[in-house]
């Protein structure tokens, strides 16, 4: 084997034998099934957001049942659908060209298509040959995070540019939306002095307010999602006893919300613990002595500040 990445002998090897291909078709197939679920996603919310109604869970399920005797009616859902794609592709995509850059071996997205309420699981790419490096495993890691939160911004500031005052709208419907910090402060330039609930977000505002929550459970510090690899470059093996005490703190938030001030809520984060210790614990170890320097230990503090100001105590929550 030769050792052909940056900074070559630290990060990355290039093996001889044949990579798998790419199955373009598949990748395809997938970004063009999530872009209708979220389409249709879309529709709803766009026509609710016309008749000043709160967002309809029952929307959804007929749009895909609309679409085909009223195919226009999809046209209005692309503004949340591509915001949110584009989103999510910044993010995939940043995870994939670092790791391209240091020569490690990974897959374009998949997109996973389904008919919830934002249209969508989300996006991955497959990691395909072993990451030597603490840095190079934080550079990958980071990546993604940053690239998606750099491309939400800008949508972001648009659509809640493009919201209006609807009083009551945040108590009423069938669907109650969190508010992230970095949301709460842009709303507040454009809409002082409003009551939070008296806010109605365009369509594309909801996009954004996705990818601040894909961000922000990203950035849990927590086993194998992108937090978790930053805080194992960062900390290494200790990583498993601090990852524990990050899903302990999630557990006890769901339970002060559970008994307290939000049922729904309490149980989402109860259950999102309970997922990400039974799946998501377990990190590949790396031997790795050189430390990541100061530039990545100040990137990690930036990831810190991403996942504070993305963070809602309430996901999507059904009354």
């Amino acid at each position: 084997m030769t050792e052909s990445a940056p900074e070559a002998g630290l990060y990355a090897f290039e093996h001889f034998y044949p990579r798998p291909r790419h199955r373009y078709w598949l990748h395809a197939l997938l970004l063009l099934a999530t872009l209708l679920s979220t389409t249709i996603v879309g529709a709803g919310m766009a026509h609710s957001f016309a008749q000043n109604q709160p967002v309809d869970l029952g929307e959804n399920l007929t749009g895909y049942l609309r679409m085909w005797s009223e195919p226009s009616y999809l046209l209005a859902g692309l503004p949340f659908s591509l915001t949110l794609l584009t989103i999510l592709l910044a993010h995939e995509f940043g995870h994939y060209l670092a790791a391209r850059y240091y020569l490690v071996d990974a897959s374009l997205p998949f997109f996973i298509p389904f008919p919830s309420l934002i249209g969508t699981m989300g996006a991955f790419i497959r990691i395909r040959s072993a990451i030597l490096s603490k840095r190079v495993l934080f550079d990958i890691g980071i990546a993604g995070p940053l690239a998606g939160f750099v491309a939400l911004l800008p949508p972001l500031i648009a659509g809640v540019a493009l919201s209006k005052v609807v009083h009551g709208i945040g108590h009423s419907g069938d669907l109650m939306f969190g508010t992230p910090l970095l949301l709460r402060m842009v709303e507040l330039v454009r809409f002082p002095g409003v009551p939070l609930d008296d806010i109605y977000l365009h369509p594309v505002a909801r996009a954004a307010w996705v990818g601040m929550l894909a961000t922000a459970l990203n950035l849990l510090p927590i086993g194998q999602l992108d937090g978790g690899h930053i805080l194992y470059a960062c900390f290494g093996d200790r990583t498993k006893y601090l990852s524990r005490v990050f899903v302990g703190g999630l557990a006890a938030l769901g339970t002060y919300q559970l008994f307290t001030t939000d049922y729904k809520a309490g149980m989402s984060w109860i259950v999102w613990s309970v997922l990400l210790l039974g799946f998501a614990m377990r990190h590949p170890k790396i031997v790795d002595p050189n430390p990541l320097g100061s530039r990545r230990i100040w990137l990690a503090v930036v990831a810190l500040a991403l996942l504070v100001l993305s963070f809602t105590n309430k996901t999507i929550q059904a009354n």
